[in-house]
């Protein structure tokens, strides 16, 4: 561990865009809301309520599946107008606590409460009191993980949701570290989970037994990340000054693809969710790459910056094809796809939501 612990607080918005719906229309309220694209649209879910989860329903999920899995959900357009709203009061709080603020999202944010007085220098009431603040002024509810670093509060925030409240303190977290499911590490994704279990680790213990050595042979520049963090290690400073350069999402395939239509629809997807969280933070984008990498781990990546800010679906979708073409998409199987957008500006006023039409055109 480090020699002087920090006290980082993670603040997640439970279930934050369909809690937005849910609250201002009382009609929504205890039932399963999904918050993005049309069933009957290419488009993905963006959020969705705890009532639609326990359907098997989560973000990023395409529309047309969660609808398949619960068909008397009320599917909505999303509304960042309202959400970017809520998400500036919740700033404001945090704001009244502390200075070392990064956000992350519109729904979560690290604190680093190091310094603070404040509750006799409890982070955990510290804590207690920004999600009291945020449900009494919002009528939203949050769940607050506390800890020594970033990896372990945001792992804790995820503990007890939702309104959950959870403290890895300094002497518990590589014992923490080493009981928690690999499955259950932010960060490790369902591939590199599963190559994981291929390997033999199955939890935090078993990743810190593994010699940094062969971590490396297998996931290269992530080794040292996941070598540090069985063992409780974060060293990530909270950046309140944080400039994102672009914003990306990428899938890998359990089973290499190779159908163009079923490639271009993949791309389109992820399109969808990389838009999704451009309109979080509130900024537009003017270059489109697209990312494949192929069976035998061969990766090319094509761009196009186009002269009006990426929102409309017709013109990014004639692009996406513009830059599969010449790249080898049904002679070759694939085994990841990726998207990125960057060139990033803050938009105008009038331009802020224009990029959200995607949920309706796909």
């Amino acid at each position: 561990m480090q020699d002087s612990p920090r006290k980082i607080i993670h603040i997640d918005m439970d279930a934050f865009y369909a809690a937005v719906e849910q609250r201002d229309n009382p009609q929504y309220r205890n039932k399963p809301v999904v918050v993005g694209g049309k069933p009957d649209s290419r488009g993905v879910v963006a959020t969705c309520s705890y009532e639609a989860r326990r359907y098997g329903i989560h973000s990023a999920m395409p529309s047309a599946q969660a609808y398949r899995l619960c068909p008397q959900a009320i599917f909505i357009k999303p509304r960042f107008d309202a959400y970017c709203e809520a998400s500036e009061i919740i700033r404001g709080i945090f704001a009244r606590y502390c200075d070392l603020i990064e956000p992350l999202s519109l729904d979560e944010a690290y604190l680093d409460v190091s310094a603070s007085p404040l509750f006799h220098g409890s982070a955990t009431l510290l804590a207690k009191q920004i999600k009291l603040d945020i449900h009494r002024e919002t009528r939203l509810i949050a769940s607050a993980g506390i800890s020594c670093n970033k990896f372990l509060a945001k792992i804790a925030s995820d503990l007890d949701k939702p309104d959950g409240l959870y403290l890895i303190s300094p002497n518990q977290a590589e014992d923490f570290v080493e009981k928690l499911p690999i499955g259950k590490f932010h960060g490790i994704g369902s591939v590199t989970e599963r190559k994981m279990r291929e390997l033999g680790i199955n939890t935090g213990l078993d990743l810190k037994r593994m010699p940094l050595a062969i971590l490396q042979q297998h996931f290269g520049k992530a080794a040292a990340h996941y070598y540090d963090i069985a063992r409780g290690i974060d060293r990530r400073p909270v950046n309140a000054r944080r400039e994102r350069k672009s914003i990306g999402v990428e899938t890998t395939f359990a089973d290499d693809i190779a159908d163009p239509e079923l490639i271009h629809r993949h791309l389109q997807q992820l399109l969808c969710q990389a838009l999704t969280r451009l309109a979080e933070k509130q900024l537009t984008a003017f270059t489109l790459t697209i990312k494949i990498k192929y069976q035998n781990f061969v990766q090319i990546t094509r761009s196009r910056t186009l002269s009006e800010a990426i929102s409309e679906n017709p013109a990014c979708t004639r692009v996406i094809t513009d830059l599969l073409k010449d790249t080898g998409i049904g002679e070759k199987k694939v085994r990841l796809l990726g998207v990125t957008l960057s060139a990033l500006q803050q938009p105008n006023a009038c331009h802020r939501y224009r990029q959200m039409d995607l949920f309706e055109s796909i």
